[in-house]
Formats: C-alpha cells, sequence, structure tokens
C-alpha cells in the first residue's frame, strides 16, 4: 500500500455515528467501494428494502431458477441513482462487463451480465443487491469522518454476507471495541 493511500476509505465499513441525523444515514454502516482525491462513493450494507431480487430480475425480463436467489434481499445501497444496481459479492474468477475491485475478496459489479449469471444459477453464491449509492466530492468524506459524523473500521466480509440487516450497525461498532449501546455518550467533542 503506498503512502498515498494512507488516508483513503476503500474497503473500510463508515459507521454512522447516534449525532449523525441525517434520515438517510441514521445508523447505517455504509462500505466504501471506491475513494481517491476525486471524491468516494460507498454502498449502506444495512437498510432493506421490501424488494426482492426476484423482482428487479423480473423487470430486466429475467428470471430466477432458485427461489433462494428470488429472494434475494434489495438494499437501499444510498440517494443517489436510486435506480442503478450494485452487486456486492466475493470474486468468482469470472471477469464481468463492469466490475470494481473493492479489495482482493471483494467486487462489486454494476453489469446486467453478472444478474443474468445469478438468474441462471452460476454467478456469485454470495452478494448484496444494492439500489442506488452514497457519494461525495474530492475531500468530503474525510471533513466528515473528522467531523466525527462516522467511525471507520476495515470492512469484515462476515458483516456483509452472514450477519443479519437489523444487527449490522452494533456488529460494526463492536469492530470496533465499542459496545454500540454506550455510542450515544460518544456524540459531541468531550
Amino acid at each position: 500500500m503506498g503512502m498515498g493511500k494512507a488516508h483513503y476509505f476503500t474497503n473500510q465499513l463508515l459507521v454512522a455515528m447516534p449525532s449523525l441525523n441525517d434520515p438517510n444515514f441514521s445508523q447505517t454502516v455504509t462500505l466504501i467501494c471506491e475513494h481517491s482525491d476525486k471524491g468516494a462513493l460507498g454502498i449502506v450494507i444495512n437498510r432493506p428494502m421490501e424488494m426482492r431480487l426476484g423482482e428487479v430480475l423480473e423487470q430486466l425480463s429475467l428470471e430466477a431458477r432458485d427461489p433462494v436467489v428470488a429472494d434475494w434481499p434489495i438494499l437501499r445501497g444510498g440517494p443517489v441513482h436510486p435506480d442503478r444496481g450494485f452487486v456486492l459479492h466475493r470474486p468468482t474468477g469470472h471477469r464481468w462487463d463492469s466490475s470494481l475491485d473493492v479489495s482482493e475478496q471483494l467486487q462489486v459489479t454494476t453489469s446486467r451480465d453478472i444478474l443474468e449469471s445469478i438468474a441462471r444459477g452460476d454467478g456469485p453464491q454470495e452478494g448484496l443487491m444494492a439500489l442506488g449509492y452514497a457519494g461525495w466530492e474530492a475531500g468530503q468524506l474525510e471533513e466528515e469522518v473528522l467531523g466525527n459524523s462516522w467511525l471507520t473500521v476495515p470492512c469484515d466480509e462476515s458483516l456483509l454476507f452472514s450477519v443479519p440487516f437489523e444487527q449490522r450497525w452494533g456488529a460494526a461498532a463492536r469492530l470496533l471495541g465499542i459496545d454500540p449501546s454506550r455510542l450515544s455518550h460518544l456524540s459531541g467533542h468531550a
């Protein structure tokens, strides 16, 4: 890892502080997929919608062969482009049309080919689908972290793929060694 990347938060989880009361981000955990001097892109990983993957596939004239796949929950990934789909998944060895490597263990793919694969049953076994994303302009995320809106912690994939959505905020706080019930006492500067 070069010196230049040290202050970027790619592959980190942002844990919303209790003082962050923007309704889009209150008690959220956001995976930063890309962060550079141009800004950052993140996906909120703990806001399930009523929608299921089967409905998204249907809109694309695709059908899931496996009912388990059709029942994948869809997440509200953030307020920007809520019509765009993002699949967070472990690398499969397959090259998709449009993928971004978040880390060696994690990719985010935005192209239709991965959904065709998932529908057929030969796509990634573990994944999350989100609609929309969170975006930050150049320097904005760094400022918000310095301003105590967010705590950051290196991504733990189990949080993406196996922890129930409603437990993710607390689990991410615990990765930082913080008891979530005590977080409310930490807001504001001592």
